[in-house]
């Protein structure tokens, strides 16, 4: 008998799967998204947790075995001591690929075509029609630094508007333990135009119109994006960071906003949380901003998927299947 403990939000189809498992006992408990200590006559028996961060006091859970988060970010475990412990992990890659990839594709279109500009004219009453406001990406090159389910489903949105898809990964292929949602993303790898290797960073960047970053935030990824890189992107190009961000050096981005050696930025992810009122990032005419919500808890089919995710898991543990989206111990110890 496998005893689950849920510190999430209850999807009722996926809670009523879940108990009509076999051999499985499910305790539910009030969600909460903020790290803190549970009472240890709750969790020391139980072997499976479902939540969005794990307890202040998860060392009291004796008899874990697994933890499924419901983010695709994992900073959460780390220092935990889960790899020590032979504790088993799943992130939640996959559930929120299709907003946020949709969010890359308004964010694209938008500083392509200046809304902001278009904006401010409005508010102002000023009737303007430049060539700025009327752009087209059909033809434009994307480039996708790293390939998970989010730069997947970005690839199969772009393709569809005709731009081109560059990626820059370790590996491009097909990804059979993965969550993906029937009918998106590019489960076989076969969507991009050119794939390049890490030692073809450059060659990569400087043929970009767009650079969206999929990668997760790890101690090798944080501050991967530096003056160097942003540099080496055409003055035209814009930037995207839907993933984290200190991904990208705070001082590198605003240096080269001032010095207008790229186009524009979106940035949906944030180096403070929330951005002060003062920071100067929020006064670039050619950047815009969005409060981390491409993706997250309150999009329309986030709890269904999850759950899905989620079930489908316990299910092959207790059939002795590979996991969903099994985190390695390098990931779990942020390598």
């Amino acid at each position: 008998m496998k005893k689950v403990l849920v510190d999430m939000n209850v999807d009722p189809q996926g809670l009523d799967k879940l108990k009509a498992l076999k051999d499985v006992n499910v305790t539910v408990i009030p969600a909460s998204e903020q790290f803190r200590r549970i009472d240890p006559a709750i969790i020391t028996d139980k072997h499976i947790l479902f939540c969005s961060v794990p307890p202040t006091n998860v060392g009291d859970m004796k008899s874990l075995e697994f933890i499924q988060i419901a983010s695709a970010g994992y900073t959460q475990l780390f220092d935990r001591g889960l790899v020590e412990r032979g504790i088993r992990c799943s992130n939640a890659a996959g559930v929120n690929d299709i907003p946020i990839a949709q969010w890359n594709i308004a964010m694209i279109i938008n500083l392509a075509r200046n809304l902001r500009g278009m904006i401010r004219n409005q508010e102002s009453g000023v009737w303007e029609r430049p060539a700025r406001f009327q752009m087209d990406v059909r033809g434009k090159t994307l480039g996708i630094w790293g390939y998970g389910g989010i730069g997947r489903e970005t690839a199969r949105l772009a393709k569809t508007i005709g731009m081109k898809v560059h990626v820059l990964d370790l590996k491009v292929g097909p990804r059979p333990t993965m969550f993906v949602v029937n009918g998106t993303g590019d489960p076989e790898g076969i969507l991009p135009d050119k794939v390049f290797g890490p030692e073809q960073k450059n060659e990569f960047l400087c043929g970009l119109d767009f650079l969206v970053l999929c990668m997760p935030l790890t101690k090798r990824t944080e501050s991967i994006i530096g003056y160097d890189e942003l540099t080496t992107l055409p003055n035209n190009a814009f930037v995207l960071n839907p993933a984290r961000g200190p991904l990208i050096k705070e001082e590198a981005l605003l240096k080269v906003l001032r010095e207008g050696k790229i186009a524009g930025v979106a940035l949906d992810t944030h180096y403070y949380y929330p951005m002060p009122s003062d920071h100067p990032l929020w006064r670039f005419p050619n950047v815009i901003m969005t409060p981390h919500i491409s993706g997250s808890t309150l999009s329309p089919n986030f709890l269904a998927m999850v759950w899905d995710l989620f079930v489908q898991n316990v299910e092959r543990i207790t059939n002795a299947k590979e996991l969903l989206n099994e985190l390695t111990p390098s990931q779990l110890t942020g390598a």
